[in-house]
């Protein structure tokens, strides 16, 4: 009989997004992970696209598993205009607008992120791929959180390398940098997958075209989406590739060995020239930084999963 893989149980917070459909979808067709939830955020887009965009994600692959709509303002600072052109208005490239039916949890994201992690003490993996306003909010709500927590995962951060929207910030950072520094000094396991490690790992359309063929559902939305990213990274890098940012977290999840290390406390500057610069500090609970990624690795293992997406969803769907 063979092994049964060790089952990894998450909750994914997100504000999809053409990589946060990249991930989500790895996540749903990963054999080693349960996602439990989807909690939703503003960033890539506005809050009620990206609350629907994850109705419809989870809808698209039969997935069983809640969706509950979180913060659309940050805490304190001024929110940011979509990035458009980098998403698409509606978030998932050229494509049109879906009409999910799937039902909407009548928590609001942070009420549900205290719920579950009740729910299931100590066995729950937190997913940031946006914003942490919604951590931030039940941080607020429930300061007990971070020790019925496993382990939060966030994408996002600079450590060693430029920012991607300024000198020194990260989008997801800068989007609520007041939320970010209390997740990162929260005292919870917590790793910092930035952009240290995911703009080294890159997606090309031969590989999604890979995946279309052997899931031309999944796969083929995948691709479709992806076609407006690859043209903005061959607008702003010359060359027609994407970083994998937010499917690298979903990896760190399931293979930490695939990273390498830094230990030391993290602290987010709120105000300044450097707002939502991610900074070492001289005290404070240690954040494992990720600083090195086997790019190829963790490619082949985005696409190996992903290739399996119709099947899985085949399977969801038998009586």
């Amino acid at each position: 009989m063979a092994a049964v893989e060790p089952v990894t149980k998450i909750v994914i917070d997100t504000d999809p997004g053409i990589d946060d459909a990249m991930a989500i979808h790895f996540a749903f067709a990963h054999p080693g992970i349960r996602v439990l939830g989807l909690t939703t955020v503003f960033g890539n887009v506005n809050i009620e696209r990206a609350t629907r965009n994850a109705r419809w994600l989870a809808e698209h692959a039969a997935y069983d598993c809640d969706v509950a709509e979180g913060a659309g303002v940050p805490l304190a600072t001024e929110p940011q205009t979509p990035p458009d052109f980098v998403h698409g208005k509606e978030g998932f490239g050229a494509l049109p607008p879906f009409a999910p039916r799937k039902a909407l949890s009548s928590l609001a994201a942070h009420e549900y992120l205290c719920r579950v992690s009740n729910d299931h003490p100590g066995e729950i993996t937190l997913l940031a791929v946006g914003p942490l306003t919604n951590l931030a909010l039940a941080l607020r709500q429930d300061p007990e959180l971070p020790q019925r927590v496993a382990r939060v995962i966030v994408m996002g951060g600079a450590l060693n390398v430029p920012g991607n929207v300024s000198e020194y910030a990260e989008a997801n950072i800068i989007g609520d940098p007041e939320a970010a520094d209390a997740v990162f000094t929260a005292g919870w396991p917590i790793t910092m997958v930035g952009l240290d490690v995911t703009t080294q790992i890159r997606c090309t359309p031969s590989d999604l075209a890979l995946i279309a063929d052997e899931a031309p559902g999944i796969g083929g939305f995948l691709r479709d989406a992806t076609d407006y990213y690859f043209d903005f990274h061959q607008r702003t890098y010359g060359e027609r590739y994407c970083y994998m940012h937010d499917p690298a977290t979903v990896a760190a999840a399931v293979q930490p060995d695939l990273f390498k290390y830094e230990r030391t406390p993290i602290r987010v500057a709120c105000t300044g020239e450097n707002v939502g610069q991610t900074m070492r500090a001289s005290s404070g609970p240690p954040v494992d930084v990720c600083i090195g990624v086997d790019t190829e690795a963790v490619k082949q293992l985005f696409i190996e999963t992903t290739v399996k997406a119709d099947l899985r969803k085949a399977e969801r769907d038998q009586p």
